[in-house]
């Protein structure tokens, strides 16, 4: 007797995790001397000092500081959902132990790109961005849940 329920091909689990997998290689080269705090500075200033003439340089520096914040905990927003998607392996929907392993391994990566940064001569590791990493990803899993509790009630009151 075969159950209802197939295994995923080998094809269909790539698919599922190539998404994550590439997203992964994405934060690690972010973690990388091309993108340390000099660098973007270089190609963020004369954008903002074009938009805002009158920009100071410690306002730019905050503006600065924000945006580098924000992308550890956006970067790691899509993470977490892209992992979700792999574990979820294509099927649309929620389980609270597939979201805690997605968080899991996000916030285990996090400190991984942490040590990481540790070797790379101009960038600095803080568990203070691990901990702002995971926090994204702790959004992502209470977004995405929200979002399947909302279309589990839109399809209960359809019926």
């Amino acid at each position: 007797m075969h159950g209802r329920i197939q295994p995923p091909t080998a094809l269909k689990w790539l698919l599922a995790w190539l998404p994550a997998l590439f997203w992964a290689a994405i934060i690690f080269s972010l973690s990388t001397d091309t993108f340390s705090a000099d660098h973007t500075a270089s190609v963020l200033r004369p954008i903002l000092f074009w938009l805002i003439p009158k920009l100071t340089e410690a306002r730019f520096e905050s503006i600065h500081f924000f945006v580098r914040k924000a992308a550890h905990f956006t970067e790691y927003f899509v993470f977490f959902m892209l992992l979700y998607r792999g574990l979820a392996g294509g099927r649309r929907i929620w389980r609270w132990t597939w979201g805690v392993t997605a968080l899991a391994i996000a916030a285990g990566y996090s400190a991984i790109d942490e040590i990481h940064q540790a070797f790379v001569a101009s960038r600095t590791a803080s568990p203070y961005d691990s901990l702002l990493d995971s926090i994204g990803a702790s959004f992502a899993i209470v977004a995405l849940w929200l979002w399947f509790r909302a279309k589990n009630q839109k399809q209960h009151s359809m019926r």
